[in-house]
């Protein structure tokens, strides 16, 4: 990677580091543009070069986050229902731990869950507006994101390949249940 980009990844992480740290002491909408550059220690067309809004940090921030998950797949990400793809989802909300628990304690857990919703469509591929396929998948995201960010926050987790073998589990089976 030439130094360009590697200095432009050092500045988006600054921002987005810069963005979480002063929505811990307060909302979004009271924090300034001028307040996250100057806590990045980063100039404003550096800012406006990778972003529209600081909303679209966070926006931009769980879509890097997605692609990274669509990249690294080294199995079919059309079978969502899979141990390794439940596993592997729990593994990525292990690894951005700190931002889910951040973005959901920020009010900004429906923004994931959107962009999560959005993410599967494109995995799916064209489905029918009103299909039962269509709101399985709602169904299973919405399960997987609601357990996920339940798991994050106790205080005691279940290791990963437990609350994946969990969730499999009791999803499937309630699935199965919905079919008869």
């Amino acid at each position: 990677m030439d130094k360009r980009k590697e200095a432009n990844i050092r500045v988006k992480s600054s921002i987005v580091d810069a963005l979480f740290m002063l929505m811990k002491r307060k909302p979004i909408s009271e924090i300034t543009i001028t307040e996250i550059i100057k806590k990045a220690g980063v100039a404003r067309v550096s800012f406006y070069r990778n972003y529209t809004s600081k909303e679209d940090v966070l926006l931009t921030l769980i879509s890097d986050i997605l692609e990274q998950f669509r990249e690294e797949a080294d199995y079919d990400l059309e079978v969502y229902y899979s141990y390794e793809n439940v596993l592997r989802s729990f593994q990525y909300f292990k690894r951005y731990e700190k931002y889910m628990i951040d973005l959901y304690r920020s009010g900004f857990g429906i923004t994931v869950l959107e962009e999560l919703n959005q993410f599967h469509e494109s995995v799916a591929g064209v489905m029918k507006v009103h299909s039962v396929t269509r709101y399985q998948l709602y169904m299973y995201i919405g399960a997987l994101y609601n357990t996920a960010i339940m798991w994050l926050l106790s205080k005691e987790q279940e290791p990963v390949e437990e609350i994946a073998r969990i969730f499999c589990q009791n999803y499937l089976q309630s699935k199965l249940l919905l079919q008869k």
